[in-house]
C-alpha cells in the first residue's frame, strides 16, 4: 500500500489536472462574447449586479442566507444568483471556468489549487473559530465516536487503543477536516498514518458512525444536534487543534481576473457579506433558524463568523505550513500574498 505522502502527492496531481482543465476552459470562455467578469458586472433590469455562486446548501450557508434574505446584498446594489448544487471538488473549477463568480474555502484548499495554477484569491474572511470563552457549540468542528461500537474510547488520545487504521469521515481532502484532525492527532500522539479518510457529506457522517462504517465522525455545527440526538459522544473540537481563531478561518474567493476588473464589486460584496456575518453572530437563534429552514436539516448552531473585512493574513500561515510539512505542496510554492488579496477591500 502506498504511504500517506505518496497518496497525497497523487491527490495533488489529480487536483492539478482538474484545475488545469478548468483554466483551459476558462480561457476558452474568455474568447467568447460573455465572460465571467462581464456577467458579474452588468446590472440587470432591476439595477442590481448579479453575483453567481453555488446553491449554498451545506454548513457554511448562513452568511449567504442572512445577507440575502435581510437585504444586505441589495443595499450594496448586488443580488445573488444560485447556480445549483456542485460537488466539493468541482467548486473551484466552477469559479475558474466562469460558471460561478465566487465561493468560499479554507486556506489549504485554495493553496493546493493555486499551487496547481489556479488564478484565484481570497478577498474577505468567512468563518473563524470563536474565542475559548464563547459558546462551544459555535466551534468550527466536533469529532464524535459511537459508544456502542467503541465504548473504550473516552477521548481523542484513546484512539491509540484501537488496532490498525481508524476511519475518519471527511468532506474532501485538504480542507478543515483533515487539517484540524491531524493537528489534534499530533497533540494526542496519535500517528497521522493511523488515520484513514472516508469521503462523505457531514449529513451522511451521522449515519455512517451509527452503522459503524467509520470510527470517528467529524462534522460542523449544523450537524452537532444530529450527532447528539443519535447518542454519539464528542471526543474533540476545533479548539483542541491549537490554532485559535485561525482554526476555523475561510475566505471568499474570486478569480484574479474578476478582482482586477471589478474591484468596486468586490468591495460591495465584502461589505455586504461581513454585515450579514456580524448580524448572524449577534442573532444566533434567528440565524440558526434561517439556516435550518434553508438546508432543511435540524441545526443546533451556526458557524461563528468574522465581523470585519480585515483579510488577517497571519491566519493563513499555519494552513500553508501544514501542506508543506506533509509534502502536499513544495515549500515556498504558495505565499500568503498568493492566497489572499491584501489590498482590494481597502481600495489600495
Amino acid at each position: 500500500m502506498a504511504d500517506k505522502k505518496t497518496v497525497k502527492l497523487v491527490i495533488t496531481g489529480i487536483l492539478s489536472v482538474v484545475v488545469a482543465g478548468a483554466i483551459a476552459y476558462g480561457a476558452y470562455q474568455g474568447n467568447n462574447p460573455v465572460t465571467a467578469g462581464q456577467k458579474g458586472t452588468q446590472a440587470g433590469d432591476d439595477g442590481l449586479i448579479p453575483i453567481r455562486t453555488i446553491s449554498q446548501t451545506a454548513c457554511g450557508s448562513t452568511p449567504w442566507v442572512v445577507t440575502d434574505q435581510l437585504g444586505f446584498f441589495k443595499e450594496e446594489g448586488l443580488k445573488v444568483v444560485y447556480t445549483g448544487d456542485t460537488q466539493p471538488n468541482q467548486i473551484i473549477p466552477s469559479v475558474l471556468n466562469g460558471n460561478n463568480d465566487v465561493s468560499g474555502a479554507h486556506p489549504n484548499s485554495l493553496a493546493v489549487a493555486i499551487a496547481g495554477g489556479a488564478k484565484i484569491k481570497g478577498v474577505v474572511k468567512s468563518g473563524i473559530d470563536p474565542l475559548p470563552e464563547q459558546d462551544p457549540k459555535l466551534r468550527h468542528m466536533n469529532w464524535y465516536i459511537n459508544p456502542n461500537v467503541t465504548p473504550q474510547i473516552k477521548n481523542f488520545a484513546d484512539l491509540n487503543k484501537l488496532e490498525g487504521r481508524i476511519k475518519f469521515s471527511i468532506i474532501t481532502n485538504n480542507q478543515c477536516s483533515d487539517f484540524l484532525a491531524n493537528a489534534i492527532a499530533d497533540h494526542n500522539r496519535v500517528p497521522r498514518d493511523k488515520i484513514e479518510w472516508v469521503t462523505m457529506p457531514d449529513v451522511q457522517a451521522v449515519q455512517a458512525l451509527k452503522q459503524g462504517l467509520v470510527t470517528v465522525g467529524g462534522v460542523h455545527p449544523p450537524f452537532y444536534k444530529l450527532m447528539e440526538d443519535a447518542g454519539m459522544v464528542k471526543i474533540a473540537d476545533s479548539l483542541d487543534a491549537g490554532f485559535g481563531q485561525a482554526g476555523g478561518v475561510g475566505y471568499y474567493y474570486f478569480t484574479t481576473d474578476f478582482i482586477e476588473k471589478n474591484p468596486e464589486v468586490i468591495r460591495k460584496f465584502a461589505r455586504a457579506i461581513t454585515k450579514g456575518q456580524k448580524w448572524a453572530n449577534e442573532h444566533p437563534e434567528e440565524a440558526r433558524k434561517m439556516t435550518e429552514d434553508w438546508i432543511k436539516v435540524p441545526v443546533s448552531a451556526t458557524h461563528y463568523y468574522a465581523g470585519d473585512t480585515d483579510i488577517s493574513p497571519e491566519m493563513v500561515k499555519p494552513w500553508i505550513e501544514d501542506l508543506e510539512n506533509a509534502g502536499v505542496i513544495p515549500k515556498g510554492k504558495v505565499r500568503v500574498e498568493d492566497l489572499v488579496d491584501l489590498n482590494v477591500v481597502y481600495g489600495k
